[in-house]
């Protein structure tokens, strides 16, 4: 897989329309779950996107600290369901720390973690904190960056 990272600007139409298409067929058709992934805040992130033969499979888009949360934020971590076997996940998730601490200057991350993810967030360095709560009907827990 093939890591880039953009700007909003820097995306190409087809790798905007890939990006939701892709974040559409996993969280609002697989997980069944209607809610507005397009939120008006895709233009102030920092898009991380993993491709294979020139197709986008897995993606994360990251803000800045004090965008979403005191910390930076890393969201919409996805990866396509016929390629979850191939450690995709952890590729993109590493690549994110690694952009945020490149084009943030910080190693202090937030994410909103869906709860059955946690052991794999727990193996990128992430804690959760607080009590679980309920986000577009999913059980989510907050996780930070140990």
């Amino acid at each position: 897989m093939e890591i880039s990272i953009k700007k909003f600007e820097e995306l190409s139409i087809y790798e905007l329309h890939d990006i939701l298409q892709l974040r559409s067929e996993v969280f609002v058709v697989e997980q069944d779950c209607v809610y507005q992934d397009i939120d008006g805040k895709d233009a102030k992130a920092l898009h991380i996107i993993g491709k294979k033969d020139g197709k986008i499979i897995a993606y994360t888009r990251c803000f800045p600290p004090g965008f979403y949360f005191e910390e930076a934020a890393i969201g919409r971590v996805v990866v396509a369901k016929n390629q979850r076997k191939c450690n995709y996940g952890h590729a993109i998730m590493e690549a994110s720390k690694t952009a945020i601490k490149k084009h943030y200057q910080t190693e202090n991350i937030k994410l909103s973690a869906q709860q059955y993810l946690i052991k794999f967030y727990q193996s990128h360095g992430f804690q959760p904190i607080g009590e679980g709560y309920l986000e577009d009907g999913i059980p989510h827990i907050a996780m930070v960056t140990a």
